[in-house]
């Protein structure tokens, strides 16, 4: 009997290691990866490299983890010697190109061979992913693989002036995950959370990111492999400053006027007030010393204002695109002088494109969309046709949303990533916004910033790979899938509803068109309680799902108060529409006061939960602002 007990349990363990794919265990996946006969056969040895950089220490690190779990010691001894054979042999090779490694693992010993220091980093991150399929089958295959990103550049920008801007601790995680993914490049786009030193009016209600905050964060990429770079926007979103009188005279519009937005002001500086100049010299001046990385973001995008007030007349006289290129040029020369390329938004310049191929080519166009079926292949096009270096930049589709749009997301990321290789891009950089208050938390990005982060190391081999999986063993750590298919799905209960809305979902809008009837709605119109009542099952029994998993990452709990939060918000604006469905105008001001009030309470606690879940990761200021949006939904029920 107990032969038979062991016999099954081999036959067990045999059926496991043969189910396992090593593909599963590896992100992003090589660029090409061929598995050998054979299995490493060491029980202990060195890990050796000719060229000591501290920068791979956390990686070799991770790669004797994995080794141990398999019986195998190691010691790491920097060595010009290899007379003896080491475990791991690891060495620069001139002829590969920098980013891209060799990887081999035969019986006796293992060798890796990269582009560069960064290349070695990459390297020993995949050996130690091989490892985790090591741990899962019994073994470390023989194989060899070959690998090089797609884009050079590859990178998230974090929105931290739509109200949130993360804890040091948060940012610090981030830059673990993120390195772990190859990704080597972040930006924090602010407009007014920087704190300049005589500028407070401006940041003080915003736990800005001060210049010891950042000197340390930029430290922490450097040793991660990634380079952080400035961006603070210099032209378009400056509402931040232009509302405050010390500021006003430096808006194009200090008084509202029509622009193809609608009326507005105090968005843009205004590019014939040289005070907006000067101002931008000042912020740069004391702004760009704390970073180490040659590149910087100056912004500029969505200058809807410009040429509609103090700018009117020499728009006319010049053209809106000349008056737009000049003042660009002029940011850019004081670029020049800190040694940094000058980084910029595309979508203005490419209003008037005529004018693309004056623009000096040791700039960078960062080409941004965030629909579906973003014409990336025309826009790259037209910056490659005139020698411009380019990056390609899609978005995580999570802002204005609540719990995500992850169909259009990926599509998006998928467009941005294919036209980018076939036109060359420099840069792929996968943006994360926070429009209308930053309702959505961190958890919900995860899915696309992953995929964002599969598709520029590797476009042809991620088009088509399970992000569930991915999410679940390289986020959550969990080996239930549960986790990562529940915040996929509930990133698409949008679709259930059966309506789509531009650069938002219909959760959003439900909430921030509350005053609004239904009908007659150019989006909510085709709301109906049939399907509202699907969606509100389908979120439940996602977040069902997820609360099932086996979640081991270090902010589990986090993760699980954080999409409960996104849940409770997308539910609430379900049970909005459902009470103006009850009435034939489906207006708010019909629902009963009975309901209007259970609509106060839910809504109140959901305002409650919201404050203290944003402290877990983020800090204090910019939290009245957001929670005040929710509070205008509030008062609209009284």
């Amino acid at each position: 009997m107990l032969r038979y007990i062991l016999f099954s349990f081999s036959i067990a363990i045999c059926s496991l290691s043969e189910s396992q794919d090593i593909n599963d265990f590896l992100f992003p996946i090589p660029s090409h990866l061929e598995i050998k006969d054979g299995q490493l056969n060491r029980k202990a040895g060195s890990i050796s490299i000719k060229s000591h950089d501290k920068r791979i220490s956390k990686s070799i690190l991770k790669v004797q983890g994995q080794l141990a779990h398999n019986g195998i010691y190691s010691q790491y001894s920097p060595s010009f010697d290899y007379s003896f054979q080491p475990l791991v042999k690891m060495e620069i090779d001139q002829c590969l190109k920098p980013q891209s490694y060799s990887l081999k693992i035969n019986r006796s010993h293992i060798q890796i061979k990269g582009g560069d220091q960064a290349a070695l980093n990459y390297a020993l991150l995949t050996l130690a992913q091989i490892g985790q399929y090591a741990n899962a089958v019994g073994h470390w295959p023989c194989l060899t693989i070959e690998d090089e990103p797609d884009f050079i550049r590859r990178g998230i920008m974090l929105d931290i002036s739509r109200d949130k801007v993360p804890t040091m601790q948060t940012l610090f995680m981030l830059v673990d995950q993120f390195a772990s993914w190859k990704l080597n490049e972040i930006q924090l786009y602010t407009e007014h959370t920087f704190a300049y030193k005589n500028h407070s009016t401006v940041w003080k209600d915003a736990s800005p990111m001060t210049a010891e905050q950042i000197q340390a964060l930029d430290q922490y990429c450097q040793m991660h492999f990634i380079d952080l770079v400035p961006n603070q926007n210099s032209f378009g979103h400056m509402k931040r400053w232009l509302i405050h009188e010390e500021y006003e005279h430096l808006a194009e519009l200090p008084q509202p006027g029509k622009t193809i937005w609608g009326m507005m002001s105090r968005t843009s500086l205004s590019p014939v007030e040289p005070g907006s100049l000067e101002l931008m010299k000042e912020l740069y001046a004391e702004l760009l010393p704390n970073f180490s990385s040659s590149y910087f973001n100056i912004g500029c995008d969505e200058t809807v204002e410009l040429g509609v007030g103090k700018s009117k007349d020499l728009c006319r006289q010049i053209g809106k695109g000349r008056v737009y290129l000049d003042y660009l040029l002029e940011l850019k020369k004081d670029v020049d002088t800190y040694g940094r390329t000058t980084q910029f938004w595309g979508d203005i310049i490419l209003h008037h494109p005529e004018l693309i191929p004056e623009l000096p080519k040791d700039m960078v166009a960062l080409i941004w969309g965030y629909d579906a079926k973003h014409k990336f292949d025309k826009e790259c096009a037209q910056f490659a046709a005139s020698g411009l270096p380019f990056y390609v930049c899609p978005g995580t589709s999570t802002w204005n949303s609540i719990l995500g749009r992850n169909e259009n997301a990926f599509a998006n990321l998928q467009n941005a990533a294919i036209n980018g290789k076939k036109h060359g891009a420099m840069g792929y950089l996968n943006t994360n916004w926070g429009d209308q208050g930053h309702w959505q938390p961190l958890s919900v990005s995860y899915p696309s910033f992953v995929y964002g982060a599969a598709l520029s190391w590797s476009v042809s081999n991620h088009t088509d790979i399970n992000i569930d999986d991915i999410c679940s063993r390289h986020v959550y750590n969990d080996d239930t899938n549960l986790s990562g298919k529940a915040i996929v799905n509930l990133g698409n209960a949008y679709l259930e509803m059966g309506v789509l809305t531009d650069n938002s979902n219909v959760f959003h809008q439900l909430l921030k068109r509350s005053q609004k009837p239904l009908k007659g709605d150019r989006w909510l119109n085709s709301v109906n309680e049939a399907d509202t009542r699907r969606t509100i099952s389908y979120i439940e029994e996602q977040l069902s799902q997820l609360q099932k998993a086996n979640i081991r990452s270090n902010d589990k709990e986090i993760v699980l108060k954080e999409m409960e939060q996104a849940c409770q918000l997308a539910i609430h604006s379900c049970h909005l529409a459902l009470l103006k469905l009850n009435y034939a105008d489906t207006k708010l001001n019909g629902i009963s006061k009975e309901d209007r009030q259970k609509l106060t309470v839910e809504l109140s606690q959901v305002i409650e939960n919201h404050k203290s879940i944003w402290l877990l990761r983020n800090r204090p200021g910019g939290l009245s602002d957001s929670t005040d949006k929710m509070k205008k939904v509030l008062k609209t029920y009284n």
